[in-house]
């Protein structure tokens, strides 16, 4: 879909840090750098004023008019989350899939859209901390509490406060596709794509590390990325860093939060993403440049994990000055 006007939605007590998060995302004037901005408002019940958990008062603020307007409404984290937010607030929100907008929740700001009945029987996520709390007053949401973030149709949801810059970025590869949200992400000094499906935290104990340790990881990893197309298995990494197997999957797990195969998938299909924007390779070219054995393949995971084919997706986001071949 279109996403042009973005509201966020707060009362009570709003966190700054996740309200920055979507001010730097989509409420700062990129423009001399080439990047398009966005209609973006932050919103109040009447436009009244909202305190922060940090003791400044947030003035000038938009009514909620403005949001039942919006393609998107962000929701960060308002105290207090054991009760619903104001009548009007719930009322936005539950208006919003209905007219095919979307709406996303910021760590304790999940609440909210529990609350609106936004999250029956959809995927969602919440930080760890709150898993149980969550559940308890909405038992009827499909929580997974180990995600960095979720989406189910038009809703989406993030877990603890830095997870909010991983969805936000996720919005944007999702409406201005992989290019615009990794030059975003460079500009924030930010990982360009931390998929959703990574975990929180690592329940297993992470080993004390010595730089050169992390600079052997670090050097892996380049390695893998200089040669997506071809095969690579956790065998012959173990050898590179000179690790044992478990060693090596555990250190892995620990720097990264994935396992080895989850990771080189998303790199491969991000290599797959900027071909498609940019390239005038077919997707069977593409498919042999990303290390997949066939098309069927690369269409297989990209639909799986980019929730699209990689031709729907060269449509939409293919660069204007490119004309690719039928695929």
């Amino acid at each position: 879909m279109g996403v042009e006007k973005v509201a966020v939605v707060v009362a009570g007590e709003v966190s700054p840090f996740e309200l920055g998060v979507a001010c730097e995302v989509f409420g700062t004037d990129r423009s001399a750098s080439g990047m398009p901005g966005w209609d973006f408002a932050v919103c109040s019940p009447g436009g009244e004023p909202v305190r922060s958990w940090s003791g400044f008062e947030l003035g000038a603020l938009s009514p909620l008019e403005r949001a039942a307007d919006a393609d998107l409404l962000v929701v960060p984290t308002c105290a207090p989350r054991t009760s619903p937010p104001p009548d009007a607030v719930l009322d936005v929100l539950r208006a919003a899939p209905e007219r095919g907008a979307w709406v996303a929740g910021f760590c304790a700001g999940v609440f909210a859209l529990g609350y609106a009945g936004l999250l029956d029987d959809r995927d969602c996520t919440v930080h760890w901390v709150y898993e149980r709390e969550f559940t308890e007053r909405f038992p009827t949401a499909k929580i997974d509490a180990t995600a960095l973030y979720a989406e189910d149709r038009g809703v989406f949801t993030s877990a603890g406060t830095v997870a909010a810059v991983d969805l936000c970025l996720h919005l944007v590869r999702k409406v201005r596709g992989l290019a615009a949200a990794t030059a975003l992400a460079r500009r924030m000094v930010a990982s360009p794509h931390r998929p959703g499906g990574q975990a929180q935290f690592v329940e297993a104990p992470v080993p004390e590390a010595k730089a050169s340790d992390d600079a052997v990881l670090a050097e892996v990893l380049e390695w893998i990325e200089r040669r997506l197309d071809q095969p690579v298995t956790v065998a012959e990494l173990a050898r590179r860093t000179g690790l044992g197997q478990r060693s090596f999957l555990r250190r892995f797990a620990a720097a990264t939060g994935t396992t080895p195969h989850r990771w080189l998938t998303e790199r491969r299909l991000d290599r797959a993403q900027g071909l498609l924007e940019n390239g005038g390779l077919s997707v069977e070219e593409i498919a042999v440049a990303c290390g997949y054995a066939s098309a069927a393949a690369l269409r297989h995971q990209f639909t799986r994990l980019r929730g699209t084919s990689p031709s729907a997706y060269r449509r939409a986001f293919r660069a204007p000055s490119t004309t690719p071949p039928s695929a």
